[in-house]
């Protein structure tokens, strides 16, 4: 009798989140409409912002990410390591969607909500998504298959500030002003997301090694 393959519900998690944030994105951004949505209004009063322009720039930006996100829970699976083609396919696509938005967002930081001190963090954050992407293609490329899946997992837990990043922010900003708020909320983000990911693998680790010692 076979054994019925078991859903990873951290993967379901995760994909549940990319499809509420999805949904977000679209009503947001593609039928209310940048001009409309209330990040944008206040972008427009600088007499530097060009609207179609900063669209060109911002829609690929976030078309882009969210595909990163769906991407990375699958990858993250069983099933897709199994299928060595396919994860390789979808890793190459991932790396893209990175490499592309990496080029996107100076341009976007330079008209960030909350000033200069917005747009450091965004770079800031956008150094940490190239350097732990390109870590993590090249050590697939070297066939360093344990370092290639560490560093692939700090790449996704850069690409989940995407997410994270607009929940920290909600509380900061009842309190402090945007130039405050919104790099408190990508540090923050960066932080939680790559500490969570070290903890995580610091456990998977000792757990091996209790399950070894047992077994032996």
């Amino acid at each position: 009798m076979k054994k019925s393959k078991k859903v990873n519900p951290a993967v379901i998690g995760l994909y549940v989140t990319v499809l509420l944030f999805s949904a977000y994105i679209f009503v947001m951004f593609f039928v209310i409409g940048t001009e409309n949505a209330p990040m944008v209004k206040g972008k427009m009063e600088g007499e530097n912002f060009n609207l179609p322009i900063w669209e060109a720039f911002f829609y690929p930006h976030i078309i882009l990410g969210t595909i990163a996100l769906a991407i990375g829970p699958f990858q993250l699976t069983k099933m897709s390591r199994k299928n060595p083609k396919l994860h390789r396919n979808l890793g190459k696509i991932y790396g893209f969607t990175i490499f592309i938005n990496v080029l996107l967002v100076p341009y976007i930081s330079l008209f960030s909500t909350g000033g200069r001190s917005t747009m450091i963090a965004f770079l800031v954050l956008n150094a940490f998504w190239l350097v732990t992407t390109a870590m993590g293609v090249l050590r697939g490329f070297q066939k360093r298959i344990p370092s290639h899946k560490t560093w692939i997992l700090r790449s996704y837990a850069i690409t989940w500030v995407f997410v994270t990043f607009r929940i920290a922010v909600i509380p900061f900003s009842a309190f402090l002003d945007a130039s405050n708020s919104f790099p408190i909320a990508v540090y923050l983000s960066i932080a939680l997301n790559l500490f969570f990911v070290e903890w995580k693998r610091k456990k998977e680790k000792k757990d091996a090694l209790f399950h070894n010692s047992i077994v032996q």
